[in-house]
């Protein structure tokens, strides 16, 4: 299927590792523009390099309120135009209620949802113009909880609400809002946390069996995939949703297996 996101510029938050990266090479298969912000210039040029440079990058510590408006005009100032902004970046830091403090806690607020508001809030009259779509990446631990990451759940439950709070407040400039919520998707920072446990192998067989479809992990393309679709015009009436790309992780009943 043709996606006709040819030459499109999209925006793509944490693209250089992981399921961002996977994203990055997806658009760049369609024909798109992706554009990498993300905090190492390194790691940046190394994924620009995957897609023969096809793209660009801007580094970006988004932590820091104010270099969301700095990518966006490096973006404006290179392009001329936003097509689209796949809010991605972000790290469950394990900040939790028992374990955490105020400072923990608002400090991975800004790490994992206060950017993907000031990105869309910067990005949006370039937006207006070109009638583009915004995608936000988040994670089950909002319906589902997981423990010990208190802030990592409530900045995920915040990405949800934003994703249906902007679809409507959008509606007058034909901008879609979609998010792409994953479980288990087995990235570099995945394998680093598996890597922490134990029996890493057998945590690893023991959590992909509790996967409803294929007993096995979702990779960073199955949801580059969606991500795609959901920017492009073949998905044009689609607005507000919460899509689980996740093998039936969250909503089948294993007992099933």
């Amino acid at each position: 299927m043709d996606l006709n996101l040819k030459d499109k510029v999209v925006i793509v938050t944490g693209g250089a590792k992981g399921i961002g990266e996977g994203i990055v090479e997806v658009l760049a298969r369609e024909g798109a523009v992706p554009v990498i912000v993300g905090r190492n210039e390194a790691d940046n040029l190394v994924t620009l390099e995957k897609i023969s440079g096809k793209g660009f990058q801007v580094v970006a510590e988004l932590t820091d309120p104010a270099q969301s408006k700095n990518a966006v005009d490096a973006v404006l100032k290179k392009y001329g135009v936003i097509d689209g902004l796949v809010n991605n970046a972000g790290v469950n830091d394990g900040v939790g209620l028992e374990n955490g403090s105020y400072e923990g806690f608002m400090a991975s607020l800004h790490k994992n949802l206060v950017h993907y508001y000031l990105m869309a809030h910067h990005a949006l009259p370039a937006l207006k113009k070109s009638k583009g779509s915004i995608v936000n990446i988040g994670s089950k631990t909002a319906e589902t909880g997981q423990g010990g990451t208190s802030a990592y759940a409530a900045s995920n439950g915040g990405r949800n609400a934003l994703t249906r709070e902007w679809a409507v407040e959008l509606l007058k400039y034909d901008i879609r809002v979609n998010a792409v919520i994953v479980a288990e998707c087995y990235t570099p920072l995945y394998e680093k946390w598996v890597q922490t446990l134990p029996d890493p192998a057998e945590a690893l067989l023991r959590i992909s069996e509790k996967i409803p479809l294929g007993k096995r992990m979702t990779t960073s393309e199955e949801i580059a995939n969606t991500v795609a679709f959901l920017l492009s015009e073949k998905s044009s009436h689609t607005t507000g949703q919460l899509i689980y790309v996740d093998g039936g992780y969250v909503h089948l009943d294993r007992a099933i297996s």
